[in-house]
């Protein structure tokens, strides 16, 4: 059953990343997710219902449009790809838990609620990237969807406790990286302390082990990373790196292995 639930999970992810590589070109600009239909940006060709095929589609046109013979960027099925591995590993991990004899309502809930916090992260990360943005449109509604699906599954697992930490983790998020953006004006966006909140919601409901590997992560990564471009020379002390990307994998590092992180690194300084 586990087998069946994750070939459903990457084939639901084949699906939404082709959605995503949508959200990711028309939401920075503004443009309807709905209409006009997709075309090819050089030639304006609408895409043929059989050149839409996740992945598949870009393999078989040997990575050109069919009209126009216009190099089709790899980042199309990598953002597919991606989406689906990310949705599988996720639910292989929630379904390992789940209970088929019955509905198992919490972790559907959470499997639900991770999967969605999955798809805006890899919008969002590849968006900050191309322009430096987290849009809102991509971000605000983050808060309820997130505090809907959480909610319910705290609820229904009769834990409600798990709320209180996840408020708490939102609420601490969004005024530690505040303050950051009030210190130091340009060296953080708005859209990063937003993001912030969405980011410590998940991470709190998780735990508060979850919470600080997950914050800690962004700015260790974060730093490597900056301190990396400055020794080949590709950035300078000034240079306005991303931080949405970091942000987004730290959170990730936590919601995976926060617990045993954490645990190691108090054992490391011996507080274990």
């Amino acid at each position: 059953m586990t087998a069946l639930v994750v070939g459903f999970a990457a084939v639901l992810g084949l699906v939404i990343g082709s959605f995503l590589n949508v959200v990711i070109y028309r939401v920075p600009a503004g443009v309807s997710l709905v209409a006009p239909a997709s075309a090819c940006p050089q030639c304006g060709h609408g895409i043929r219902a059989r050149d839409n095929v996740p992945v598949l589609s870009w393999l078989l046109l040997g990575a050109r449009c069919r009209d126009c013979r216009t190099r089709i960027p790899v980042r199309y099925p990598a953002v597919e790809l991606g989406t689906a591995l990310a949705f599988a590993v996720i639910a292989w991990a929630v379904a390992g838990q789940m209970q088929f004899v019955s509905i198992d309502a919490v972790h559907l809930l959470e499997l639900v609620a991770f999967l969605y916090l999955a798809a805006i992260s890899i919008a969002l990360a590849v968006i900050d990237l191309d322009v430096r943005r987290l849009p809102n449109a991509i971000v605000l509604p983050a808060y309820f969807v997130g505090a809907a699906m959480l909610t319910l599954a705290a609820l229904f697992a009769g834990d409600p406790q798990r709320l209180v930490v996840a408020g708490v983790g939102a609420v601490a998020s969004v005024v530690f990286y505040g303050l950051l953006w009030f210190a130091k004006p340009g060296g953080m966006g708005l859209g990063d302390v937003k993001l912030a909140g969405v980011l410590g919601m998940y991470l709190g409901y998780l735990g508060w082990a979850q919470l600080a590997v997950g914050v800690a992560g962004a700015f260790l990564l974060g730093g490597v990373f900056g301190i990396a471009l400055m020794l080949l020379g590709r950035a300078g002390r000034k240079t306005a790196v991303p931080f949405g990307p970091w942000m987004l994998t730290g959170a990730w590092i936590g919601i995976a292995a926060g617990a045993p992180v954490a645990a190691g690194y108090l054992d490391m300084v011996g507080l274990g």
